[in-house]
């Protein structure tokens, strides 16, 4: 097997990955057994319209250090209190105000 050369890594929320699978569908006309268990739990978890709405709104409180990887796990997880919140934070070296964690729990309520 031949080297494989990583040209980008970028994280995808599952937003994007139900978006990629859509095209996938399109092109190849199925998808194989892997490809269905992940559309199937996309389709019971994924509303792509709020995603969107919630990204932006997110991305609109200006908050220092917050990066888009840590934008995609926040809309990923959903979380609803502040506990689970700072669990997401918990294996990053990032530090947030309380007044950040606040605001950033008011937009996802």
């Amino acid at each position: 097997m031949g080297n494989i050369d990583l040209i980008e890594e970028k994280p995808l929320s599952l937003i994007e990955m139900n978006e990629k699978l859509e095209q996938i569908k399109k092109r190849d006309k199925e998808l194989d057994a892997r490809a269905n268990k992940t559309d199937e739990y996309l389709k019971r978890f994924v509303d792509a319209k709020k995603g969107t709405e919630l990204t932006k709104k997110l991305e609109g409180l200006d908050i220092p250090r917050l990066r888009d990887r840590h934008v995609k796990k926040i809309l990923d997880i959903m979380p609803k209190d502040m506990d689970s919140l700072k669990m997401i934070f918990s294996g990053e070296n990032l530090t947030l105000k309380q007044e950040d964690l606040d605001k950033i729990i008011s937009v996802i309520k």
